[in-house]
């Protein structure tokens, strides 16, 4: 941010994807790696008194989590985002339509019956998506207990409206476009076909800061060419897009110079691969918002358990007569 704002104009954000909380809960040297670095990710978030924590889809390592992680996990939320400090943070858009998946369709620190001083918003990924006859996930059980604010879920498969967050903090208005994952062939699809469509706030559209949270592949993988989503088949007004789903954790921000949109792509909290990009330094991240305005403060998160890869070549001279001996 290039000016000093007030600080009561000021949104902060802590940000982060992938956490994969539950991997390898069994074993009994690594089972409590995702909860220890989930329970840091948390402890940052209050000790930097954020406004609001916002995570980008895999919450959850197995699609139906064990009662232990959903135990752990609820416990946490309410031990380091429940309490007096009051949000500062006004609630602007219809909450019926952003949270129309359960019964309790409000933002959790409005809820009379909840004491809530941190809101976590979160949508699902392609791990802890919804699934069977009632369409349910673990986050919905979540959102029922009152300690997340689960959105980002689409019920059709022909045609996608998301409908934003719209928040005030002071002269700083915020809206959060989510959605959640979905198999990349079909949304890739409904981009290219124009099936996806963002509602825009009535009034003063060119003075919110627009954010897309979107848990998909954002690299080509094996040889089809829809195994991906783009970043230029999303909507030209956002301001700044954060990638959930992909696990090496990239701390430069990319400019689409396209979109003339930011990418961040913080990454999982937990190897859970055996892929190179997993050796990477693991981070949350703190994002202040004024205005049209935003800086990016990296968070290394120190309870993630280092992970070296190395590749050895046989085909290398040295290691050929080594063989050969």
């Amino acid at each position: 941010m290039e000016e000093e704002p007030p600080e009561e104009d000021i949104l902060s954000i802590l940000v982060a994807t992938d956490n994969h909380v539950g991997y390898l809960e069994k074993d009994p040297i690594r089972g409590d790696d995702s909860f220890n670095t989930f329970e840091e990710i948390l402890q940052h978030a209050h000790r930097e008194e954020v406004d609001m924590i916002l995570l980008g889809g895999d919450l959850f390592h197995e699609n139906k989590p064990s009662r232990q992680s959903i135990h752990r996990v609820t416990t946490l939320l309410r031990e380091y985002c429940f309490g007096d400090k009051p949000v500062e943070v006004e609630f602007l858009s219809d909450q019926k339509e952003n949270f129309h998946t359960g019964q309790f369709n409000t933002v959790n620190y409005e809820d009379p019956n909840l004491n809530v001083a941190i809101p976590v918003y979160s949508i699902h990924g392609n791990h802890d998506d919804p699934a069977g006859r009632t369409g349910l996930c673990a986050l919905d059980l979540l959102s029922a207990s009152g300690v997340i604010n689960y959105f980002g879920k689409s019920n059709s498969l022909e045609e996608i409206i998301i409908s934003p967050l719209l928040m005030r903090k002071g002269n700083t208005k915020l809206a959060i476009y989510g959605l959640g994952s979905i198999r990349d062939e079909r949304l890739h699809r409904l981009f290219i076909n124009k099936k996806v469509k963002c509602t825009r706030p009535d009034q003063d559209r060119d003075e919110w800061f627009n954010i897309f949270v979107i848990h998909q592949n954002r690299v080509k993988r094996g040889k089809s060419e829809t195994s991906f989503i783009p970043e230029e088949v999303l909507p030209e007004f956002i301001d700044l897009i954060i990638w959930g789903h992909e696990h090496d954790c990239q701390t430069i921000l990319k400019n689409n110079s396209v979109l003339n949109a930011y990418v961040l792509q913080p990454g999982s909290s937990v190897a859970t691969s055996l892929s190179e990009g997993e050796t990477e330094p693991k981070h949350c991240f703190k994002i202040q918002i004024y205005k049209k305005n935003f800086n990016k403060q990296d968070i290394p998160l120190t309870t993630v358990r280092p992970f070296l890869f190395k590749t050895v070549s046989l085909i290398d001279d040295s290691t050929e007569k080594e063989v050969n001996k």
